[in-house]
């Protein structure tokens, strides 16, 4: 990181982690094209889970190259007259894997709680006959950094 004294902790980012509505995660193909692609996400422990389509370019992707950064942005403010903006950001680096079983149930769970938590009990119901529509994965957390200029 350039600007260290834009450097936040390890706990602070990973609260920005947990209060940001959505990232973006950025993955390359074996021959380097990029692509990023934002999603909604949930934190469980030091992991980070988001569900996807069962198929698609992202999990051709993933497929031959689980290694990926992941990118929010918490609070920001513009100041015009300073040429200049308040910020809050945190990029993790690290690898995407499937889970299945209970696992799954829990990260589609954990993202109803943080997405639509007033219908969290209608949601249960849609899991239920969707489940195998749907695939979850999480990114193992290798690295942490975040910044801020408040």
């Amino acid at each position: 990181m350039r600007r260290k004294d834009r450097s936040i902790s390890q706990q602070e980012a990973m609260a920005i982690l947990q209060k940001a509505e959505y990232g973006v995660l950025s993955i390359a193909s074996l021959d380097g094209e990029p692509y990023g692609i934002p999603l909604n996400y949930c934190v469980i422990g030091d992991a980070i889970y988001f569900h996807c389509a069962i198929e698609g370019r992202k999990l051709d992707i993933l497929s031959r190259n689980d290694s990926v950064s992941f990118c929010v942005v918490g609070d920001t403010e513009v100041l015009p007259e300073k040429f200049g903006m308040k910020y809050e950001s945190v990029i993790i680096s690290g690898a995407a894997q499937e889970v299945m079983r209970s696992e799954k149930q829990l990260a589609l769970e954990s993202l109803l709680k943080k997405y639509s938590q007033a219908f969290y009990n209608e949601g249960i119901e849609q899991i239920k006959p969707n489940i195998n529509r749907t695939r979850v994965y999480k990114i193992i957390i290798q690295t942490i950094t975040g910044k801020a200029h408040k």
